[in-house]
């Protein structure tokens, strides 16, 4: 793979500037549709020729046997042994998904009509807290994929939520959880621990203070009534206080950045209703049939895939920029973070070799208008080339119409600028036309010129949904896999992330001792000027 893309990579010596002159046809033929989101991709570089010869590449890494395995259940995390399906957690009575031979469908629609059923009873007040107040808002406590998706979707459909308000506690960090219960009243608040072992330490750390806060003001005996647990511990669940019919379980085949699905999206079945996280699922299913179904070139995840491959591998570019012009989704490129570093951030394949080639580039962002007046700099004029995914939807949600068509404005201005820039010539001509100077022109041409040809995908949709953002995260899913086709490598492990917490483990204790001998100096001298300095 990686010889063919750097021959093709090689060859390539098209501007998009050309591409476009050359094709006036261009901005609607290199456009694709699929479960109500719209991409257009003719801002890349990109002819039919090597788009036709990436598809092959693809075809030639056994895509289609391995799509084919990821939705029939085989274990294709072979690193844990594990399948990896968290499309059937979007499953309908009428799909198919097995797990060792075995129907999994009927157990992931009972698990989610329990969820549901709960989530109902919290909205109207059957289940109330130890005093008898109704609940008004809910603590999701989790890290990660516990935390990233529900955050992101809570606050991407903020304009839908009609029940108790949800919050979400992540970081070890006292302050976030501090400032979280601040304003809250402990007898209407109800805390989701999400943990699949109920071991991971931040999330624990963070649910025992939780638990401390409640107690302290409510009494021991109110934890049964104040806390769910969202794992499949069950006995530390126990343990912990929580009572067996809150105790909301998912699979060893749900990765934890591919689990909003499940009854880690409890939070949002709550604070949105059992109606619209139906809307959500059935957005996502609505991709997954798109992405089993559409051949290739018409293939939004595959396109989305092929096109970062392309500029990894093809030329070499180590960024890849997410950029929603909508502020509803400023929390969807962090949520991408996850999702793609953590599943394609790998330097060994499937088969326990290293790579000879890169794999997942930086992936970043900010919602627009803001970047634009941050890293757009560096966008338009710096030496670093990053390609850029723009989102933006037809039409506002709970906002006015004029704010939003000024929105899209930018967006598809800034699309444009970067893709076509503006010339040393025609920047000179435009000075000298306004009444400067020849000589000054000349010298600030230079800086006000854009060299253009960046480029960008836009995917569009009608309207910022339930629907569309299911669509929209599961496209992202289908890529991640996609890529990690193309790259050989197991997208649904996490191994690199081990580590840290295991030396974590080992350095807190001293932090009482003083001693860290097992460590590096600098490690050594870091925990002594610590402890000297705390007070």
């Amino acid at each position: 793979m990686k010889d063919q893309l750097n021959a093709l990579a090689n060859q390539w010596n098209q501007s998009l500037k050309d591409l476009f002159d050359h094709d006036p046809e261009r901005g609607s033929r290199f456009v694709t549709t699929g479960a109500g989101l719209r991409l257009d991709y003719s801002k890349h570089w990109i002819d039919q020729a090597v788009l036709e010869a990436l598809s092959e590449i693809l075809a030639n890494c056994h895509f289609a046997a391995m799509r084919d395995q990821l939705f029939d259940g085989e274990k294709v995390n072979v690193t844990e042994d594990r399948s990896v399906l968290h499309v059937a957690l979007r499953a309908q009575m009428n799909d198919t998904f097995r797990v060792n031979g075995v129907s999994i469908v009927s157990d992931v629609l009972q698990a989610r009509d329990q969820a549901y059923a709960f989530a109902n009873q919290i909205r109207d007040g059957s289940l109330l807290g130890a005093t008898g107040k109704k609940f008004t808002d809910v603590v999701n406590i989790g890290i990660g994929g516990s935390d990233l998706g529900p955050l992101m979707v809570s606050e991407a459909l903020k304009p839908l939520i009609d029940g108790p308000r949800p919050h979400y506690v992540s970081n070890a960090d006292g302050a976030h959880l501090h400032d979280t219960i601040a304003a809250l009243d402990p007898e209407a608040t109800l805390f989701l621990i999400a943990s699949k072992t109920f071991t991971t330490q931040e999330t624990m750390h963070n649910a025992s203070k939780a638990q401390q806060w409640i107690s302290d003001v409510l009494g021991h005996r109110a934890i049964a009534s104040h806390f769910v647990a969202l794992s499949t511990n069950t006995e530390a669940a126990r343990a912990f206080g929580v009572s067996e019919e809150r105790m909301f379980g998912f699979w060893d085949w749900v990765g934890g950045r591919y689990s909003v699905w499940s009854t880690i999206g409890l939070s949002l079945m709550i604070a949105l209703g059992p109606g619209v996280f139906d809307r959500f699922l059935n957005g996502a299913r609505e991709m997954d049939l798109h992405f089993r179904e559409s051949s290739l070139l018409s293939n939004i995840p595959v396109i989305m895939a092929l096109l970062g491959v392309w500029y990894r591998n093809g030329f070499g570019l180590q960024t890849q920029a997410v950029l929603p012009y909508e502020q509803r989704l400023h929390r969807f490129p962090a949520y991408l973070q996850q999702m793609e570093m953590e599943s394609n951030g790998k330097r060994i394949d499937r088969d326990g070799q290293s790579v000879a080639y890169d794999t997942c580039p930086v992936i970043w962002g900010e919602p627009g208008t803001n970047g634009q007046h941050a890293f757009f700099q560096l966008l338009h004029q710096g030496t670093l080339v990053c390609p850029i995914d723009f989102i933006l939807s037809a039409n506002p949600t709970n906002t006015d119409s004029e704010s939003h068509v000024l929105l899209n404005a930018n967006c598809l201005a800034q699309s444009e600028s970067l893709a076509f820039g503006k010339s040393h010539e025609e920047v000179y001509q435009e000075m000298v036309d306004q009444g400067i100077s020849a000589s000054q022109a000349k010298q600030l041409a230079p800086h006000r010129s854009f060299p253009g040809n960046r480029p960008s995908s836009t995917i569009m949709m009608t309207q910022l949904t339930p629907e569309t953002l299911g669509a929209l995260i599961a496209a992202y899913e289908h890529k991640v896999f996609t890529q990690g086709v193309l790259w050989n490598i197991n997208s649904f492990d996490q191994w690199g992330v081990e580590l840290g917490k295991v030396q974590c483990k080992a350095l807190r204790a001293s932090f009482d001792s003083g001693h860290a001998s097992n460590f590096s100096s600098s490690t050594r001298e870091g925990v002594r000027w610590l402890r000297k300095n705390m007070h």
